[in-house]
């Protein structure tokens, strides 16, 4: 069984994702981690960001393992620093890239071959598995997302104004929206779930009463 989570940046779906994959026994599948591994790759290569071809090229030779609890970008432990502000602010290269994306598209089908798994991220549910049997668009009102964010990177040690974050977040959502491969878009046949006001664990335990529901469909 595939459950595809999509939904805009901030939304609180890679943690509240890895909880559900947890809960049920399922493979979990964080492609935000993959777009962010390649932009990190970019950063160290100090590639061009407007030639495109150095991040596919990156993107064709990187290892990226996800299979376990933390990312591996060829063997190294990279979960916290993909999580960077300095790797947020270019990782839209990466994502906007078709060539990078055609590429880690292929990774994440091979990833979920004849596996019961979560995947998360932005154009799961549309493109990257259109025919999953359980579809979520987990979202928030753009201001707590904005102050979720905060309080994730106050948590890693980096300190941040709310307004930059919510001006940032406006416009990697106009770009993940405008996108030519992959837009941010919700299914037609998704669940759409609001979190405002929600804990994590409520938002969790709706999780697996939706996903139970498609299970029994």
């Amino acid at each position: 069984m595939i459950v595809t989570i999509d939904g805009p940046a901030g939304a609180g779906k890679s943690s509240i994702s890895r909880r559900l994959a947890d809960a049920l026994g399922f493979a979990f599948l964080d492609t935000g981690a993959m777009y962010r591994a390649v932009a990190l790759l970019g950063l160290r290569a100090e590639v061009d960001w407007e030639n495109a071809n150095q991040l596919v090229e990156l993107a064709r030779s990187a290892i990226i393992d996800l299979s376990g609890q933390v990312v591996l970008l060829n063997g190294e432990d990279v979960s916290e620093e993909i999580r960077t502000q300095r790797v947020t602010a270019v990782t839209r290269f990466a994502a906007n890239n078709v060539g990078v994306r055609e590429q880690l598209v292929q990774q994440q089908r091979t990833f979920a071959d004849a596996l019961d798994i979560v995947t998360e991220g932005r154009d799961q549910g549309t493109l990257v598995f259109p025919h999953a049997e359980c579809k979520i668009y987990l979202t928030a009102s753009p201001e707590e997302r904005a102050r979720r964010r905060v309080n994730d990177l106050a948590a890693r040690g980096e300190t941040v104004e709310f307004q930059k974050i919510l001006q940032q977040q406006t416009a990697r959502d106009q770009e993940d929206m405008q996108r030519d491969v992959g837009p941010l878009l919700k299914a037609d046949d998704a669940i759409e779930v609001l979190t405002d006001g929600m804990s994590e664990e409520d938002v969790l335990q709706t999780l697996i009463k939706i996903v139970r529901r498609c299970q029994n469909a």
